[in-house]
């Protein structure tokens, strides 16, 4: 398994991943261009990166990794993490652990003192798999469209 940024040639895998899912499934698109925007801001923004996992050519995980400097907190620097997905034929085989392990240490390697991320409501296995992880559900999050 290869953890590493993932490039502009990624993203059709990494939008697969995202569609790949109970609550994806109905919100992603087949136009890969709002996509490749995207990916363009996220590299022209210093503290946003999207990473892969690779495995025999094969694009089978992916996060986002977003790092925020903050006055909160007597200053500390925060890693969010965002849009965790695994490919469905490897989920349960510790996959996501080693997901958040590469998130954690590439937040701690940025300096990040405090990891933090958002779950969808309704995800209740991965509310168990995120406090397995060490994770605490400290705060409520609110969304509204803009």
């Amino acid at each position: 398994m290869i953890w590493r940024e993932a490039t502009r040639v990624d993203v059709p895998a990494v939008v697969a991943l995202l569609a790949d899912d109970v609550l994806g499934h109905g919100r992603e698109s087949a136009d890969l261009a709002p996509y490749l925007a995207a990916f363009d801001a996220m590299q022209d923004e210093g503290g946003n990166r999207l990473i892969v996992a690779e495995q025999d050519g094969r694009i089978v995980a992916r996060y986002q990794l977003t790092l925020i400097s903050g006055l909160s907190l007597t200053a500390t620097r925060r890693a969010h993490v965002e849009g965790v997905r695994v490919a469905a034929d490897l989920r349960g085989r510790g996959l996501g652990a080693a997901l958040m392990a590469d998130a954690e240490a590439r937040a701690r390697a940025a300096g990040c003192q405090l990891i933090q991320l958002t779950t969808n409501a309704t995800r209740t296995d991965a509310h168990r798999f995120y406090a397995r992880l060490g994770f605490t559900p400290s705060h409520i999050g609110f969304k509204k469209p803009l």
